[in-house]
């Protein structure tokens, strides 16, 4: 009887241990399998390993695209699986406020100058305050939709990971060229524009900032090296950093607020409350709302151009440190902020000038010259205010862009070269160099408009 207990009691610790060793294959097994990238012969992977793949890829693209189009991915694969082919991970080094310096960078740049006069003039007149104040509150709706998906998916993807576990791959895809498209070519226009304002902080011309070759068509040969320098910046220093880059951001968009601050402070002193019902002609519409209604809302789907640049912020989301705490702050605190800050300029603007008075272009620096001379040096500081409103949209936006590359390639739809993250630096350096390099190459060009929507 006792010897039967004593093998029973032997046979436990193998038992135990035996399940032991189980679970810690299991484990094992499972933590691999989180990390690893699949490498089979239909993994896209290895689609572009070498050019005799990538041919037997190619020719495969009907059953890839009808597997691949319209596959879900999961928040838990984005945040490991996925997220481990950049190898080492980005570095959780940013806050709240970082964001809300990111957002307001973004957002606030040089075309808040010009879409102002715009709507005033053709669209709402002096309830262009509404009109931003409504835009405004569409921004900052959208902005929750952002903050929800950022928080719930914590990735440097933005728009393009949220369409990719909702839809599927084939229209995430399309977001995410769409968007990449769109800065690289944006980001292009804006830093020729950053030439434009200087020449203006400086009083001269774009002339001698440009110069011209000769035997290129024309439209062609007015070569920017103001604008490639910018780039070129720009570019090394969201390589090194992104900490430092949000610094940089940071002092930047300080410098642009409190010249913004001027500008509407002395507006204001300028100003006559009777312009903001007064029109300069008797055949102009008076009153506060001089087009109605329907003014307002004109003018508010105009302004919102303006707000573009807050979703730039949720392509940060993988370097925050408490995204839960960090993010909805960052996105929703810089939306606010702006739409208090666009409603005052508009407010100025309308007290500076009747709204039938005020240029379409360029609506504070003529409003300053028109008056006594004594003011017109305050255009100038308009376009000091203007160069760092660029920089500071051109950062953000070179910053959201190589995070939307990285992660493409993380999806393996290009190349995963682009998804590699620096050991050094923990930022996507193949992803920010290669663009910097397409918007170097589309600055020499002089095709582009100048003083982008920003």
């Amino acid at each position: 009887m006792s010897s039967s207990l004593s093998k029973q009691q032997s046979k436990k610790p193998s038992h135990a241990l035996g399940i032991l060793h189980s679970k810690t294959e299991i484990y094992k097994h499972t933590h691999v399998e989180s990390v690893m990238v699949p490498m089979d012969s239909h993994s896209p992977v290895t689609s572009f390993s070498s050019l005799n793949s990538y041919f037997r890829a190619l020719s495969d693209t009907p059953n890839r695209l009808a597997r691949r189009a319209f596959s879900v991915s999961t928040s838990f694969e984005e945040t490991n699986r996925v997220r481990a082919r950049s190898g080492i991970e980005m570095k959780r080094s940013l806050r709240w406020y970082d964001l809300v310096g990111l957002g307001i960078g973004g957002m606030v740049g040089a075309g808040v100058f010009v879409i102002t006069g715009r709507a005033s003039r053709y669209s709402a007149g002096p309830s262009v305050i509404l009109s931003y104040a409504i835009a405004g509150l569409c921004a900052l709706l959208s902005a929750f939709c952002y903050t929800e998906f950022a928080v719930d998916l914590p990735v440097a993807g933005g728009a393009f990971s949220y369409i990719r576990v909702t839809f599927g791959e084939f229209f995430a895809f399309l977001a995410g060229a769409n968007l990449i498209v769109d800065y690289v070519l944006s980001n292009a226009a804006v830093a020729r524009g950053f030439t434009a304002y200087l020449g203006t902080a400086l009083g001269v011309s774009n002339t001698p900032l440009r110069f011209t070759i000769h035997g290129i068509p024309k439209g062609y040969n007015e070569i920017d090296i103001v604008a490639v320098a910018v780039v070129l910046l720009l570019t090394l220093v969201i390589c090194h950093s992104t900490r430092e880059s949000s610094w940089l951001n940071m002092v930047l968009t300080i410098l642009h607020i409190l010249f913004i601050v001027f500008v509407i402070v002395v507006g204001f002193c300028r100003g006559e409350w009777k312009n903001f019902t007064e029109p300069k002609s008797l055949k102009s519409h008076g009153g506060f709302f001089p087009f109605g209604a329907s003014g307002v809302f004109n003018g508010a789907a105009m302004v919102y151009l303006s707000y573009i640049g807050y979703d730039a912020v949720s392509t940060m989301a993988e370097e925050v440190r408490n995204p839960i705490k960090d993010i909805p702050v960052g996105v929703s605190g810089s939306v606010f902020l702006v739409t208090i800050l666009y409603c005052l300029m508009a407010a100025s603007m309308s007290a500076l000038l009747p709204y039938d008075q005020i240029d379409p272009d360029s609506p504070f620096s003529v409003a300053f010259k028109l008056g006594s001379s004594r003011w017109r040096w305050v255009s100038n500081v308009i376009g000091v205010g203007a160069s760092f409103g660029i920089l500071t949209s051109l950062l953000v936006a070179m910053l959201g862009q190589a995070r939307y590359m990285c992660v493409i390639g993380r999806s393996c739809v290009i190349p995963s070269w682009f998804a590699r993250v620096h050991s050094k630096t923990s930022t996507p350096v193949n992803a920010s160099a290669f663009l910097g390099t397409l918007s170097h190459l589309i600055n020499l060009a002089s095709f582009l408009p100048s003083s982008g929507a920003r």
